[in-house]
């Protein structure tokens, strides 16, 4: 241990300095307060032992100094003095002094008095050495926290806003969110909506949105059913997640003519169609479990389907909403949103977050709160102005064998490319329908020989699709070959489907049947093409649609 006396006592330095060396403590020694303060910036001293009254710079002057000098780490200052009065002993103490010691010294009492403080020191370098590393750490955590940050938020940049559609809004109760509300329109002009709570909050609750998003942007892409998006969903994060983590979702897709309405809940609050007033059109509830707690082989598909008048409004809330608490310990709860739903025309997420915000005293939030409300609204991306079309015609084809049936779809690629035409991308949506369904029917029910009526038994879908799989990994020596052609002398697209199967009987009351209570089916077929013209076999489709 190092301890400087500071004294312009010549006497009082030497007596000073052979008691503490006898004491094996190291000393040294300074005359005056500016003599001091060197010897501290050029040593790492433990106890200065200061005399009051000094010339150049008394102790008074130099406690503060010393003080400073110390910064977070304790450095006690005893004053040496012969000093009787009150008044001093406060200035003393006022000034930065931690202790007393009074000439003539007793040895005994300046022992005592130098281990005592000691200790204290002690124990303060080993709390600011903690204090360094727990700021190192903290420091690291932010870095860490920044970096994901980053990446999450570059992960879900791909989500376009659809301001007229819906309005939402995300407030997490820690940097990250527990929450995610993903949306994109389909390329068949729907309008997909996901909202979830993943269990807790923060970055452990936050990590399932990456694959979540992923999967989620690529199937409504491909135009999947919402049914189809959840069973990916609860396989991919039923093997990501930990037994303890699931997903409460709403996932909702609204038709490009705003008038139907598809949902599957899991886990979810009640959500809620309103009209222009707020007022409760309808109550849908939740029919299944959570994302990501059942297997493949236990998860339920089935799909909840409405129709509605254009401009209703769907309100979705997470639980953070309805559970948020008074002072007193009160839930906001489900009547006071439907309250506010109808406190004003046209209420906004807004509107509903100040007033659950007023409820709970602006107290620091418990969970995530997330609430969006959608408009049922038709899809407009069509209704501008005639395009101007390519005038070079064009054949394009396409032969797909059983390997390629396997491991490919065509259908996505080929509206891809057909995109690009000028003129055609108006048309997007509807190419995309038409030869998916064509394409699906020509594989499934053609090829595979596939019946859809199974889909209607209990478990049927997980058994269609097991035997989907079955039939595709032993298929061999098939055929299906696409052919487009674009007219633009006629302002039309020719397609013409043909499969090397034994063909389906594509009027069949059973087939239209199953085909109406899963939203796809031959006679969309002949909604959207100006005719459709299938061979006496049933292997070969020709669809034609008008540009105009």
């Amino acid at each position: 241990m190092l301890i400087l006396v500071v004294d312009d006592q010549p006497l009082n330095c030497r007596l000073l300095q052979t008691m503490l060396e006898h004491q094996h403590y190291d000393v040294l020694v300074a005359n005056n307060g500016q003599e001091a303060l060197d010897l501290l910036y050029e040593h790492d001293v433990d106890i200065v032992l200061l005399d009051v009254m000094m010339p150049v710079m008394d102790g008074f002057e130099t406690a503060p100094k010393i003080k400073e000098h110390a910064g977070d780490v304790y450095l006690p200052v005893i004053f040496i003095t012969a000093l009787e009065d009150h008044a001093s002993f406060e200035k003393c103490l006022h000034v930065g002094g931690d202790d007393f010691i009074h000439k003539p010294f007793d040895r005994i009492v300046l022992s005592a008095k130098i281990r005592a403080h000691a200790r204290t020191r002690k124990l303060s370098k080993e709390a600011n050495e903690q204090k360094k590393q727990l700021e190192y750490h903290y420091n690291q955590i932010e870095r860490e926290h920044e970096i994901v940050e980053h990446i999450f938020r570059n992960a879900l940049s791909g989500q376009q806003d659809f301001a007229d559609l819906c309005d939402y809004h995300l407030s997490p109760a820690s940097m990250f969110n527990g929450d995610m509300f993903l949306m994109a329109k389909s390329p068949i002009g729907g309008f997909y909506c996901l909202l979830g709570d993943f269990t807790g909050h923060g970055l452990a609750a936050a990590v399932g949105a990456l694959p979540a998003s992923k999967i989620f942007y690529t199937m409504v892409q491909k135009g999947m059913a919402v049914n189809d998006i959840a069973a990916e969903l609860n396989s991919s994060l039923n093997t990501l997640l930990p037994g303890h983590m699931f997903c409460a979702a709403a996932i909702i897709e609204i038709s490009s003519s705003g008038r139907n309405l598809s949902a599957w809940l899991g886990g979810f609050p009640d959500i809620y169609l309103i009209d222009g007033q707020g007022q409760i059109l309808k109550t849908i509830e939740s029919q299944h479990m959570s994302l990501g707690i059942l297997d493949e082989d236990e998860f339920e598909r089935n799909t909840l389907h409405f129709e509605v008048d254009v401009g209703t409004r769907i309100v979705m809330a997470t639980d953070g909403i309805i559970e948020s608490e008074a002072p007193d310990g009160e839930l906001f709860g489900e009547q006071r949103l439907i309250d506010v739903l109808s406190c004003k025309v046209d209420v906004s997420t807004k509107d509903i977050i100040q007033q659950v915000r007023e409820y709970s005293g602006h107290k620091e939030q418990q969970d995530d709160l997330s609430i969006a409300i959608i408009n049922c609204l038709p899809d407009t991306s069509t209704e501008a102005l005639p395009p101007e079309y390519s005038t070079l015609p064009f054949n394009i084809s396409i032969s797909l064998n059983a390997q390629q049936m396997r491991y490919t779809d065509p259908v996505l690629e080929l509206v891809d490319i057909l995109s690009q035409v000028e003129g055609l991308h108006a048309h997007r949506s509807n190419v995309f329908l038409l030869l998916s369904e064509a394409y699906n029917n020509s594989l499934d029910h053609g090829v595979l020989g596939l019946q859809s009526d199974l889909k209607n038994q209990d478990d049927g879908f997980i058994e269609y699709y097991q035997q989907r799989a079955r039939a595709l990994e032993s298929l061999k020596d098939a055929l299906i070959i696409i052919n487009v052609r674009f007219c633009p002398d006629e302002f039309c697209l020719v397609f013409n489907i043909c499969d090397s199967g034994n063909g389906f009987d594509h009027s069949s009351t059973a087939l239209h049947k199953s085909q109406q209570e899963h939203g796809r089916g031959v006679e969309l077929l002949s909604e959207i093409a100006k005719s459709v013209t299938y061979n006496q076999v049933g292997n070969e489709v020709e669809l034609v649609y008008s540009l105009r």
